[in-house]
């Protein structure tokens, strides 16, 4: 057996299940122990302070510097508390992770010593210079100026010592050069335009929330077989490998009792994650071996998305204490399911009324109608821009699969609902009422059998299929990547849906001009709607080939590639949509267009040098030793059976064929990807260049990893360097 290999197996066999970092007691005992929120602001605030918080987060009121000097001091004293030396404004750069640049608290005294100091001019705004993060020319390297400002709407935590501040990051002229900022500014214009409907039915309602749940999927594998994989190390995939013989084929997996070791790190994550304030409520094991999955409780839409992208840094650091990798990337095993987050979406009142949530009356049923027809119109008229946000190179070898959300949007809504649709289409303009005084049809009870409870069903399944389906009180958006900020697809969402309320009730209003009363003319508007986004309902498989004709034939797109996904960004009606809403400037937009190629340009040639070190490194020089050995085995038939060696060595001697084949096919293949990546290195436009990455790079990668795949099944076990499939996805 290879040496590497050998001794990460070895080194895996040693690794068992430990515990770290048990509380005794119950959860809510010490819930939110590490974060700085309202119950705590209470005890360590002046009431002017606490309520000039409260009301940043309620009604978005601006804090003056005398009163954030009050919070700085009451959060620092705190965070000393818990043990924090050290502080950092926690941003989320144009990269798909989160930065940090700690300070400490310590300020000089005359005598030679120290004392504790944070001033609220450090707390609201900080220079951190980040030049090196991308900004698609925002800024220029003797002018590289960028600001960290504080988000008091996402409180303020301590981790490892440090009190990390949730902040945004803009450039010197306050252009956004992060995913926070562009979210909080389409959660704003959501508030604004659902605010203006809501009050048709409710005057009391002041703020409409955008809540998410998001459901993450990850993998874990061993230490000690990952640091053995230099792929996975660089590029978080495997590059090469063969399936197992056995790996998801019976679904024994999905939801099985989960592995003990595995178990033991998910109750030393989720002890630090309540710590940090994160109700997660649903653990198990995902339909691939060694993949699982975590969710949390519905939020606020900001926060949730903060806190899944800590969870994604707490679990790396637990993991490391129990030998163990997290791996998020969508698509790292070839031949298995790969990963996304799920991210389940609503709209709801300062009231408590779930917006996307059928009512028991008209009323509510009408408002219900209102904004469930304005998200699916939203949609259906940005659907390649809602698909091409969640675009990126490792989600992309994971949509289109049958294990993912097919790469053309659609809408699933259930049979009910379906019917409640059709039928509004089927009124007449001139007999608009008849249908506001009915409830949305519930499903009858389903009797199983005498000993189980009857179950009153949802108004709609699910379809697993479906990149965006309705769930009975929210949609579910299926298409995220894994690894991805759920900001860079959620500001997208809030968006398009905040220019459909606004159109919705432009649309009312004209026709409550012509003497329509209210009810009415929202009927009207909800029956144009409807019958403008039929498109983009699909109630079937997405799966299917069928489904793709039918697509076709609707003049729905799917995203073939990330680099032509990413022109959505900058057409005319997405430029347009931006500026409306008050998101992004044209220049803003042009920005994180070319980001964001530069990043598929980047990821994909660190790729591409990775295989290239492999195939050269690690596969070829293995199917050459075991090659030699087939040589030396025919030679000594040969000297003993000088006339018959031929015939007994046919197997042998068809194997050296077959491994000079593939060596060849690797090495022409090898030559190939240098040559496509010369040629597309020297194009200087970046959406060109991506575009050549992607069209004439990534297919010799696929055409070496088939040969070096193939070597795999061939090649003496005990020769090949690299762990196997089978071991790494395989916790005993």
């Amino acid at each position: 057996m290879g040496n590497i290999r050998q001794k990460a197996l070895e080194e895996s066999a040693s690794h068992g299940a430990e515990r770290f970092h048990e509380e005794k007691g119950p959860v809510s005992e010490y819930f939110g122990k590490n974060v700085f929120d309202l119950e705590k602001m209470k005890r360590y605030l002046s009431k002017e302070a606490y309520n000039a918080v409260v009301n940043a987060v309620e009604f978005g009121q601006k804090i003056e510097v005398e009163v954030a000097d009050q919070i700085a001091i009451g959060m620092k004293n705190w965070a000393v508390e818990m043990g924090a030396s050290h502080y950092t404004h926690w941003f989320q750069p144009l990269t798909d992770a989160t930065a940090e640049k700690h300070e400490s608290f310590i300020s000089p005294l005359p005598n030679g010593g120290v004392f504790e100091k944070f001033s609220g001019s450090t707390l609201i705004q900080q220079e951190p210079d980040a030049s090196s993060f991308p900004s698609g020319g925002l800024r220029n390297t003797f002018e590289a100026r960028g600001y960290t400002a504080w988000d008091p709407s996402s409180p303020a935590f301590v981790l490892d010592g440090t009190l990390c501040i949730p902040t945004v990051f803009v450039a010197y002229n306050g252009e956004s050069l992060d995913l926070k900022t562009p979210h909080l500014k389409s959660l704003q214009a959501l508030n604004q335009t659902a605010l203006d409907i809501c009050k048709l039915f409710d005057k009391d309602v002041t703020r409409v929330n955008a809540v998410l749940g998001i459901e993450q999927e990850y993998f874990l594998v061993d230490e000690s077989l990952y640091k053995a994989r230099p792929d996975l190390v660089i590029c978080d995939r495997t590059l090469i490998g063969h399936t197992a013989a056995k790996d998801q084929q019976l679904e024994d997996n999905y939801f099985g009792a989960i592995p003990n070791r595995v178990m033991d790190f998910m109750k030393d994550f989720e002890t630090e994650a309540y710590k940090l304030g994160v109700k997660l409520k649903t653990r198990h094991n995902e339909v691939a071996p060694n993949q699982f999955e975590f969710a949390p409780i519905f939020g606020e839409a900001n926060l949730s998305s903060d806190q899944n992208l800590l969870m994604m840094i707490l679990m790396k650091k637990i993991a490391g204490r129990h030998h163990l990798k997290v791996i998020f990337h969508e698509k790292p095993f070839n031949g298995v399911n790969g990963s996304g987050k799920h991210c389940n979406w609503s709209m709801f009142t300062d009231t408590g009324i779930d917006l996307l949530a059928p009512g028991k009356t008209p009323k509510a049923n009408l408002q219900f109608l209102c904004f469930f027809s304005s998200v699916i119109r939203a949609v259906y008229e940005h659907n390649q821009l809602l698909m091409s946000s969640v675009a990126s190179l490792s989600n992309m070898y994971r949509l289109g699969g049958n294990e993912a959300p097919p790469a053309v949007m659609s809408i699933f809504l259930g049979e009910t609902l379906t019917e409640l649709l059709d039928s509004i289409e089927k009124l007449s303009p001139d007999n608009l009422s008849s249908l506001t005084g009915k409830d949305v049809k519930v499903r009858s009870k389903l009797h199983i059998v005498n000993q189980i409870p009857e179950i009153f069903p949802d108004n709609t399944d699910r379809n697993r299929t479906s990149p965006f389906a309705f769930t009975g009180n929210r949609f579910e958006f299926r298409a995220v990547g894994s690894s991805s900020n759920v900001a860079s697809s959620i500001y997208v969402l809030n968006s398009i849906v905040a220019q459909q309320l606004k159109r919705f009730k432009t649309l009312v209003e004209e026709a409550k001009a012509s003497g329509l009363s209210q009810d009415k003319a929202m009927m009207k508007t909800i029956r144009q709607f409807v019958i403008e986004s039929k498109k983009i309902r699909f109630e079937g498989n997405g799966y299917s080939r069928e489904w793709a004709e039918e697509a076709e034939k609707r003049g729905l797109k799917g995203i073939t590639s990330a680099p032509m996904a990413y022109e959505q960004y900058i057409t005319d009606k997405t430029m347009a949509l931006f500026d409306d809403e008050g998101i992004f400037t044209r220049r803003e937009a042009l920005a994180r267009f070319e980001v964001m190629n530069e990043n598929y340009v980047k990821k994909l040639q660190i790729e591409a040098r990775v295989m290239g070190d492999l195939a050269t490194n690690h596969v070829v020089p293995t199917a050459i030793t075991f090659q030699n050995k087939l040589l030396e085995n025919v030679m000594n038939m040969k000297e003993i059976y000088p006339e018959k060696y031929h015939e007994l060595c046919k197997t042998q001697i068809r194997m050296i064929e077959k491994i000079s084949g593939y060596i060849n096919r690797i090495h022409e293949g090898v030559h190939n990807l240098v040559e496509a990546r010369k040629v597309a290195n020297k194009i200087e436009d970046i959406h060109k260049k991506a575009i050549a990455y992607n069209d004439t790079v990534k297919p010799h990668m696929e055409d070496i990893r088939r040969a070096a795949d193939k070597l795999e099944m061939v090649i003496d076990d005990e020769l090949w360097p690299l762990p196997k499939y089978r071991e790494l996805l395989s916790f005993k």
